[in-house]
């Protein structure tokens, strides 16, 4: 993938409300967007984005496991959101994954002072899971089990209840194309990373908690982060990073 020059102001990892309800979050279903949003992060605009011909192919619609993924219109996103590699703003070591919940970004890491960044949707209260925790699980094309707490609101999701074995995978299940399960200190922590065909969420705080890919980008995290890869969210102000040469 070419280099982009990106120039990155000084950036806050921060997290919204704290872990309540936690199992219900789990769910990671799509709700209604709403209209009130923390407040984003100042960032520069993007100075080098991938020629179109690239985003063309990054995006285009594809067979995967037996499941076709829709393209992507990536032209309606703010592109800062689509998938690049820039500066490294995290100060972590390399394989470490860094979500930024206000920018709606997440990092991968990489050697030699980059990471790949992702555009990201997250719940409607914020990422509200904090801390250091491990990829203990990843799942291609996952089963989607609403937790209890969930289905007592929503009664019409029995059917896809634990005890019935949850909804079959496809690009229809709200787990997406690939679900990567977070814990911390040997325990479930209830959130995931996972695909989403609603593009347009992306950048946005709509669903029940969990962090949301397209799922054209959740196979590429797939891909690049292995069983027990570390996952961290900052609280504290990280420094301004130098843009890429």
């Amino acid at each position: 993938m070419t280099n982009n020059n990106i120039q990155l102001s000084r950036r806050t990892f921060l997290l919204g409300s704290s872990m309540s309800a936690g199992a219900a979050l789990a769910g990671c279903s799509t709700t209604t967007p709403v209209v009130e949003r923390m407040e984003p992060l100042q960032t520069s605009a993007v100075v080098g984005i991938s020629p179109t011909s690239e985003l063309d192919a990054r995006y285009a619609a594809f067979e995967d496991g037996g499941h076709s993924i829709p393209a992507v219109p990536y032209q309606k996103l703010d592109l800062k959101y689509v998938r690049q590699r820039v500066v490294d703003p995290t100060g972590e070591p390399a394989g470490t994954i860094v979500v930024d919940t206000p920018g709606r970004f997440l990092y991968v890491v990489e050697s030699g002072g980059t990471a790949m960044r992702y555009g990201v949707g997250i719940g409607r209260d914020g990422f509200a899971w904090e801390g250091e925790g491990k990829i203990h699980w990843r799942q291609p094309w996952p089963r989607w089990k609403p937790p209890s707490e969930m289905i007592a609101r929503k009664p019409e999701l029995e059917k896809y209840s634990v005890a019935n074995g949850g909804m079959d995978p496809g690009v229809a299940n709200p787990l997406g194309a690939r679900a990567l399960y977070i814990f911390q200190n040997g325990h479930d922590t209830l959130y995931r990373l996972h695909g989403t065909p609603e593009w347009w969420s992306i950048g946005k705080a709509t669903s029940s908690g969990c962090v949301r890919l397209v799922n054209q980008d959740v196979i590429d995290l797939y891909d690049r982060v292995p069983y027990h890869a570390r996952i961290i969210v900052h609280q504290a102000p990280r420094g301004p990073v130098q843009s890429m040469a």
